[in-house]
């Protein structure tokens, strides 16, 4: 019970900006599912948007280049930029301390 209560606290919240349906936007969402259910399976949210419908989420959120995933929990937030191809790296920039795979 302790390790289900401990999962539900390390749940991952993503957000991934693109900008419609270009190249690099579908590598990221296709990198970024695989990594999602590889790793963090069944202990993350995302929330995929895609600026062209929606400029004004981007602004607010001060996104300067696309793609680009937004670990928004746990704090400290962090901005991971591009197609999220090298897929160790991105596991290891959104890992975080006091999270056990």
């Amino acid at each position: 019970l302790m390790n289900i209560k401990k999962a539900r606290n390390n749940k991952l919240v993503l957000s991934l900006y693109v900008a419609g349906k270009n190249i690099k936007s579908i590598a990221a969402m296709k990198n970024l599912n695989y990594i999602c259910n590889e790793v963090y399976k069944g202990m993350y949210k995302l929330e995929v948007i895609d600026i062209l419908k929606n400029p004004k989420l981007a602004r607010l959120n001060q996104i300067l280049a696309i793609p680009t995933l937004i670990r928004n929990l746990p704090l400290p937030r962090k901005n991971i930029i591009g197609d999220l191809s090298n897929r160790e790296l991105v596991i290891a920039e959104l890992k975080y301390n006091g999270y056990s795979q």
